[in-house]
């Protein structure tokens, strides 16, 4: 995977953090810098260190399914990529303005399970640098959730559901990708 792929896999990674931390700002309302930073570095923690722990999971059992992690690889990707479309498509979930470590520990974990799974599909790409690729998607997932703190704050929950459908699809073609580069069809 390269960078550009990382890239994207960050930042469809994220959206699901990006999502809630819209929803705090607008449950917030009246946001501060310390508020955006702090549900930042929650969410970008845990986007780092859930793939961490699905990467080393997977390595344990690498030796066993090496024949067949691309297919593993499209899989999870496939099924991160249809879950997210689905919960985007589902019910308005409720605003919360708890930012507490209790809430945000809850938040942080179940916005970052998705990650662990794509750690399991780096897992499968040999000579993967985890530690680089973590760091990266944890910065992004910090970035983009202290942002999107603040949208939510100034412009509400509009495009919400079009950016998760929009990262659902390309963890579906990420998968396709790895499927393909596989099989050499692509360059």
């Amino acid at each position: 995977m390269g960078m550009f792929g990382l890239f994207v896999m960050a930042v469809v990674l994220s959206m699901d953090a990006f999502a809630v931390a819209v929803c705090k700002g607008l449950a917030l309302k009246n946001v501060k810098l310390k508020s955006c930073l702090w549900i930042g570095l929650w969410f970008g923690v845990f986007q780092a260190l859930m793939p961490t722990i699905g990467y080393f999971c997977a390595r344990l059992f690498a030796e066993y399914v090496n024949a067949f992690s691309h297919w593993i690889a499209f899989g999870l990707l496939a099924f991160l990529g249809i879950n997210m479309i689905h919960e985007a498509l589902g019910e308005e979930e409720k605003a919360n303005d708890d930012v507490c470590c209790r809430e945000m520990l809850l938040l942080a974990i179940a916005t970052s399970i998705d990650a662990m799974a794509a750690g399991v599909s780096f897992a499968m790409i040999e000579n993967f640098k985890i530690f680089y690729a973590v760091m990266f998607i944890g910065v992004i997932t910090f970035i983009l959730s202290a942002v999107g703190t603040k949208i939510g704050s100034v412009f509400g929950t509009k495009y919400n559901k079009r950016a998760e459908v929009a990262g659902g699809i390309v963890l579906i073609f990420l998968g396709f990708k790895i499927v393909l580069e596989h099989y050499n069809i692509l360059f």
